[in-house]
């Protein structure tokens, strides 16, 4: 389970009398404070301190210890994270354990700077004489204490456990934690430090590496995968597999026993409300509402339509009385009084009446067989309409010629738009009538229908692939000359073959001589043929992919199973891009499967993860091969009493596996015996209470007045005497 802070304000330091020594084991990753004599510590907090400013004001303020969401969320992180005082386990920051040192005595319940308690504080294995120096400055300066011991943490756990008959006097002592994990071998009670072992790797690493498999898992969901968060994962899922090789197996296949392995984290997910169908009110109410907007919009229609109606009225009228003055107006003031009224001739002010009044029978909604027949009257009427078109050039004015060019241009213009429409009107019958052909020959025989249709389909395929070949580069891989490749000439379409035709000839008819092309008007007509538009083919598709269309579009209607060719007729329409599906359940579930064992799986083989380094198993071996003496039952009563302490040694499965490890090292016969700490995490704390309390601690102390004495060389020989 994961870690729970303890660090509420004690109000009961004034009953302690000043002998009384105050315990500190100032791990990597937690503080622990509190009284000899007792069992459980005061206060527990993170070794960590953090300087954030808040947000409003700007000003900075330190915050030690967990990170309190609560308190954070008014401060700006992003520049000052969480800074600790340890490089690996020595510290080496001795502002920041200032910083953490005024926090732990303040929730002990110190009111004044001074402490006029001795001060009992854990180590790692040979600490540097400068860390354990600057340590004791700090204590003796700073805070005034009188008295200072130093001691291994390791080695304070395995005597506690030894008091309890976990472990015997000679054995080993594996202590993996945050940052670094040790190996110390006890003979008779006492550490070897000769005999010691130490890595780089620890519970730090574990939790870095899980973090970083998660986040490359789930990259969308980063914000949530915090440091604290993925530290608790680690606490409550990892293990230790007891075959590395065979576990991975296990997960890689996917049986039901890795499924069973599998952890889900489930994020917190708010369903999309589901929307209720509208009420039978509500239906009646949007009815009533959608119905008064139609009919604002027709009455709106309407008085659009009503005053066009007037507009084209009223423009009829005025171009019917201009009409009747035209009449009265002598034959040689016509000129002068069309250009007053912007006309140029009679007929034109015909046409634009017949357009308005074409207009005003369409706004007034006529049908349209009557506006066929007025269709049919304007095309009976074209030469009255267009009288000057065949009146020869020599018989007209200026004007009347420039007006007849006018109604030249309107009457090619209306008889274009006329063969058009009767086209599309054969177009349209002709297809109707193949339609109906082609609907009773599907009746009289389906089957045989559907066959010829898949073999009509197949040969326009292959035609419409092969002329696509001939517009390309064919389909020759490296023009050696191959059944199946296309030479120039086949690949280009016919109106390219005409214009290299025209080219070659004028080339070989031209000759050596001297270049006189363009003397002649019949030279001329060269370009004309090489500007011909001979490129009908390739705008757009021809008739056989017009046709491949219609049968593909067929065959899907009458064949459920036919699936149209990618690769031929015309150009497919562009995939639909896939609709983004509303996120479920599922999107906020984070899986940890073979991450589980994976990331703990470094404490063994730490080359995982890029470092060089032995692993808990070879480390022991290392550690008692180091020492002095080489007596075989010196060695086995070593691996006869194998204690495991520290936070990273509550994996399940850790201590079988570190067993078999070792026994592969060791000679066959060997008695090797890994137990666990009763409680790895506090039992350190807990054996140095029970040593600070002892009548022989103040002997194994130093004051202020021996440090200002004997100096640095004399802490450089300080040793605790574990041996009550």
């Amino acid at each position: 389970m994961p870690f729970i802070s303890q660090i509420h304000r004690q109000s009961d330091y004034n009953f302690f009398s000043s002998s009384t020594p105050i315990v500190i084991d100032n791990g990597a990753s937690y503080f622990r404070i509190g009284w000899a004599g007792e069992t459980d510590p005061r206060v527990i907090f993170r070794n960590i301190v953090q300087r954030p400013r808040h947000k409003a004001t700007g000003e900075t303020v330190t915050i030690v210890g967990d990170h309190d969401t609560a308190l954070l969320k008014y401060f700006d992180c992003t520049r000052s994270g969480p800074r600790s005082a340890f490089d690996s386990n020595v510290v080496y920051q001795f502002e920041i354990m200032e910083y953490i040192l005024d926090f732990a005595f303040d929730r002990l319940g110190a009111n004044g700077s001074q402490i006029d308690h001795p001060v009992l504080i854990t180590e790692c294995v040979c600490n540097p004489v400068q860390s354990r120096s600057k340590m004791a400055e700090l204590l003796f300066e700073t805070y005034g204490v009188p008295s200072v011991a130093f001691g291994v943490d390791a080695a304070f756990s395995y005597k506690y456990n030894q008091r309890h008959g976990i472990c015997d006097k000679d054995g080993l002592a594996i202590c993996p934690g945050f940052t670094t994990t040790h190996v110390i071998p006890f003979i008779n009670g006492e550490p070897v430090y000769k005999g010691c072992c130490r890595t780089n790797i620890g519970g730090f690493h574990v939790t870095d590496y899980l973090k970083q498999l998660l986040s490359l898992k789930y990259p969308h969901h980063m914000a949530r995968l915090t440091w604290e968060k993925v530290e608790d994962l680690k606490m409550e899922h990892c293990y230790i597999a007891t075959d590395y090789a065979e576990e991975a197996k296990l997960f890689q296949k996917g049986t039901k026993e890795a499924e069973d392995k599998t952890r889900c984290w489930q994020l917190p997910w708010v369903p999309p409300p589901v929307e209720e169908p509208p009420s039978s009110e509500e239906i009646a109410r949007k009815a009533a509402i959608k119905e008064r907007q139609g009919q604002r919009l027709r009455d709106m229609a309407e008085a659009k339509r009503s005053s066009r109606i007037n507009e084209l009225e009223n423009q009829l009228r005025g171009m019917e009385f201009l009409l009747q003055q035209l009449d009265q107006v002598d034959r040689d003031e016509i000129s002068a009084f069309l250009r007053d009224t912007g006309y140029v001739s009679r007929q034109e002010i015909e046409s634009s009446i017949a357009k308005a009044s074409q207009s005003l029978r369409k706004a007034k909604g006529e049908t349209k067989v009557e506006q066929a027949e007025v269709d049919e009257k304007s095309d009976c009427s074209a030469n009255d309409k267009y009288p000057l078109v065949d009146v020869p050039d020599n018989m007209l004015t200026p004007e009347q010629l420039k007006e007849k060019r006018r109604q030249l241009f309107l009457k090619t213009t209306s008889d274009g738009r006329q063969r058009a429409k009767q086209k599309r009107h054969e177009e349209e019958l002709e297809r109707e009538r193949r339609n109906q052909l082609d609907e009773e020959k599907r009746l009289e025989n389906p089957e045989l229908y559907l066959e010829e249709m898949h073999a009509k389909y197949k040969e326009l395929c292959e035609k419409v692939q092969q002329r696509k070949r001939l517009k390309t580069n064919g389909n020759h891989s490296n023009g050696n000359g191959f059944a199946g490749a296309v030479g120039r000439g086949e690949r280009l379409n016919a109106a390219q073959r005409e214009r290299m035709r025209l080219l070659t000839t004028a080339a070989f008819d031209r000759g050596k001589g001297e270049d006189t092309f363009g003397a002649k008007d019949e030279d001329w007509q060269l370009y004309k043929l090489m500007s011909k538009d001979n490129d009908d083919d390739d705008e757009g598709p021809d008739e056989d992919e017009v046709e491949l269309s219609r049968v593909s579009s067929r065959l899907q209607e009458l064949d459920s199973t036919f699936i149209p060719r990618q690769d031929a007729g015309p150009s497919q329409p562009a995939p639909e891009m896939p609709k983004l599906r509303p996120l479920t359940k599922e999107d906020f579930q984070i899986l940890i499967g073979v991450e589980r064992f994976r990331c703990p799986e470094i404490l063994f083989h730490p080359n995982l993860v890029g470092i060089d380094l032995a692993g808990l198993d070879e480390m022991a071996g290392v550690s008692i091969r180091r020492l002095p003496s080489k007596d075989q039952s010196l060695e086995e009563r070593l691996t006869n009493s194998i204690l495991m302490t520290g936070g990273s040694c509550l994996y399940p499965g850790i201590t079988e596996r570190l067993e078999a490890g070792i026994r592969m090292i060791r000679p066959s016969g060997s008695p090797i015996k890994v137990v666990r700490a009763m409680d790895p995490v506090l039992d350190a704390w807990r054996g140095a209470s029970v040593y600070a309390s002892a009548l022989q601690f103040p002997k194994q102390t130093f004051s202020k007045m021996d440090y200002y004495e004997k100096g640095e060389d004399w802490l450089r020989r300080y040793q605790f005497c574990y041996t009550l």
